[in-house]
């Protein structure tokens, strides 16, 4: 916990609210999943959850965080009508290190190779940060897999971040996470323990690449989108209504209202927006029904 007081104020503030955020999920319900295993996909082993019954719902991690840690709060609601799907990205949780390189393209391709290996033909995604910007590229790469999009406190661009959360990156180093419950949830879950310095390496380089997936491409999402944001999670907004709007979005009472919405959720920041589960259930709920 000292490393974090070494660290620059932005990124600190980020790591500590992550670090109460990834406390607090012990006090959440916990329930069984129906099924769990690993899908070989893309010469690794992908970790998958598989709760309830109903539509399948597919949930998309955040950087560093488990199924339970990012879900966890969301999952025994979600699945009492739905079947839902969560996965644990290359490194993340139970699915094992792989030296493989990182890409958004390359992860989204994931995505789509567990759901072929449980047999889903189609479904609706939910993305948060990292795993925001994977729903993106999923989105483009497989439209036709896709029934509705949810975006929380994500960008399909690099240049949609703030670029104090951008430089901020630059500064992540491994040593600011160890002795940290991020780590105490990794340690309690991955196949090898060992590679905990390895992984966080991977991740800080693969978080320095920049990425697009494009403005044409994310024009073309013909899926209904769902986007949630804080009001100071470090998204830039105006690129944010940029994004809206390539949706279909922004336009006034004098039109059809657009397929697609757009959520700003007052005082809340990236990690502690996702701490709202009411809030964020009633959006989702109102939005996949």
């Amino acid at each position: 916990m000292k490393n974090l007081l070494k660290v620059c104020s932005p990124l600190k503030s980020i790591l500590l609210t992550a670090i109460l955020f990834a406390s607090s999920e012990s006090n959440g319900q916990q329930i069984k999943s129906s099924s769990s295993g690993y899908a070989p996909v893309n010469g690794i082993q992908v970790y998958y959850e598989v709760y309830g019954e109903g539509k399948p719902l597919v949930l998309l991690h955040g950087a560093f965080y488990t199924i339970d840690m990012n879900w966890g709060q969301l999952i025994p609601e979600l699945s009492k009508t739905r079947k839902v799907i969560a996965l644990e990205m290359q490194g993340h949780g139970h699915t094992p290190f792989s030296s493989r390189e990182l890409s958004i393209t390359t992860l989204a391709s994931d995505v789509e190779k567990v759901m072929d290996y449980l047999k889903i033909d189609s479904a609706d995604v939910a993305g948060y940060s990292m795993g925001g910007s994977i729903a993106y590229q999923f989105a483009v790469q497989n439209p036709k897999r896709l029934r509705k999009l949810v975006i929380i406190s994500s960008t399909y661009k690099t240049n949609g971040w703030l670029p104090q959360v951008n430089n901020a990156f630059k500064d992540f180093k491994p040593e600011f996470f160890d002795n940290t419950p991020l780590q105490a949830a990794y340690d309690a879950v991955a196949p090898d323990k060992t590679k905990w310095r390895k992984f966080l390496e991977q991740m800080f380089a693969f978080a320095k690449v920049p990425f697009n997936v494009g403005d044409s491409n994310i024009a073309k999402i013909t899926a209904p989108v769902l986007i949630i944001s804080g009001d100071n999670d470090g998204l830039d907004k105006i690129e944010l209504m940029k994004t809206y709007k390539l949706l279909g979005g922004g336009v006034s009472d004098l039109e059809p209202m657009p397929k697609s919405e757009l959520a700003i959720v007052p005082s809340q920041g990236h990690v502690s927006l996702m701490m709202q589960t009411t809030t964020i259930l009633n959006y989702l709920n109102n939005f996949l029904k």
